[in-house]
């Protein structure tokens, strides 16, 4: 491998590329917006094939636990919903030492509040990625419980996965359209959460609304409906590496 020089406060300039690369989708798919790391995760991992040194990860709303992959990282690459108060589907790069300090100021939900403490912590243990980039979208909705990305936040996803696969490709991680195709035992997302069903088992917007979602509540039998038990959106999956 080439060298290619980098610097941040916990690594000096003449790093090679990295030898072990995270990529991390973090965040909560049944509420809307919420899960856009995470589906960003599974359309890379649907699309595309990496390097063996590349792990894909769906961290979900996991927190402190995912402190071992971050710090066995050399690059860390973070798709994550973040409120950066401007318009819904706008997206943001936030690279290296800032990661941590940015999340902990725009906290939007629990679990960021539990990934900014990571960062923080891999931090003070000097065990940081060489490389950090958090690529994160603007929500429009987060109060929708079963919803799905809305619209314009599905939209940035493809520009957001523009960006992914280029530092991915700058650091070596050699990401090569899919040619195999991919095991429901490989995939990060259950086959009942991958978003084309879950969005194709929803109940239309004002029926999920007016008399629940039968994926999420107990039938009138008191047996939990089909996804009660597929809260998969705070469950670690992790493929390579």
């Amino acid at each position: 491998m080439s060298a290619t020089p980098t610097e941040n406060a916990c690594h000096p300039s003449g790093d090679t590329l990295p030898a072990r690369i995270v990529v991390l989708g973090i965040g909560n798919l049944l509420w809307a917006d919420e899960g856009f790391g995470v589906r960003c995760i599974e359309a890379l991992q649907r699309r595309y094939e990496f390097a063996d040194h590349v792990s894909l990860i769906d961290g979900g709303t996991q927190g402190l636990y995912l402190i071992q992959h971050v710090q066995e990282a050399d690059a860390l690459l973070i798709f994550d919903a973040i409120d950066y108060g401007l318009e819904p589907g706008t997206l943001k790069q936030v690279r290296d030492d800032e990661v941590p300090r940015f999340m902990g100021a725009k906290k939007m939900s629990l679990h960021q509040t539990g990934f900014q403490e990571v960062l923080s912590l891999a931090l003070l243990t000097e065990k940081y990625p060489q490389r950090v980039l958090l690529i994160g979208c603007q929500p429009q909705e987060l109060e929708d419980y079963g919803g799905s990305l809305r619209p314009v936040v599905k939209a940035a996803m493809e520009d957001a996965l523009a960006l992914g696969l280029d530092a991915l490709r700058q650091w070596g991680g050699e990401p090569r359209e899919r040619q195999s195709p991919l095991s429901s035992r490989e995939a990060v997302t259950l086959d009942e959460l991958a978003l084309a069903a879950y969005e194709a088992q929803r109940p239309a917007a004002d029926e999920a609304c007016r008399i629940g979602d039968d994926r999420f509540l107990a039938s009138p039998s008191g047996e939990a409906g089909a996804a009660v038990s597929l809260d998969g959106a705070a469950s670690l999956q992790r493929v390579g590496g």
